[in-house]
């Protein structure tokens, strides 16, 4: 095997743990990554606006309303307007949504920061600059990226779902 075809088996199981974690999530919680993140951000941060979880999650405050619009439906979180600033709102879990993130799997970034921040400086430095480098060589520089792990299948180029 080329060196090229071991960096592109690598990404492509990355990519896969990503999928797989997304999809254990989804099952056991009923949950996605960035759901399960925003409800944990609720939960940590105690009385929370809008703006603060957004910042937190790394996400715009539209999406961030648009997953916390989905969880109320749900009866997962509620959302209180400040009695001191009419203009915040603040978010809140609700015992169901208490119990459902007591159940859910750790996020897949958590396990990773742990293991990534036990390793040597040099060895982070190393993984960090090779990774931005494979980043540019995919021209995806100028993708916007959260730190949420979030993804769907992998597609061709044609489209269609790749085989895994």
């Amino acid at each position: 095997m080329d060196s090229y075809e071991g960096v592109l088996v690598a990404l492509r199981r990355v990519i896969r743990a990503t999928d797989l974690h997304s999809k254990r999530l989804s099952k056991h919680a009923g949950l996605t990554g960035p759901q399960l993140l925003i409800m944990r951000s609720i939960r940590d941060l105690g009385e929370v606006t809008i703006g603060t979880i957004a910042e937190k999650v790394s996400l715009s405050q539209a999406t961030v309303t648009t997953i916390l619009d989905r969880l109320e439906h749900r009866k997962l979180v509620y959302r209180v307007r400040s009695t001191q600033d009419k203009r915040k709102v603040h978010a809140h879990l609700t015992s169901e949504g208490a119990d459902i993130l007591a159940r859910a799997p750790q996020p897949l970034q958590e396990n990773f920061i742990q293991k990534f921040q036990s390793l040597a400086e040099w060895e982070q430095t190393m993984i960090l600059a090779s990774l931005q480098r494979v980043a540019n060589m995919m021209d995806a520089d100028d993708i916007d990226a959260s730190p949420v792990l979030d993804v769907g299948p992998v597609l061709r180029e044609d489209g269609w779902k790749a085989k895994s």
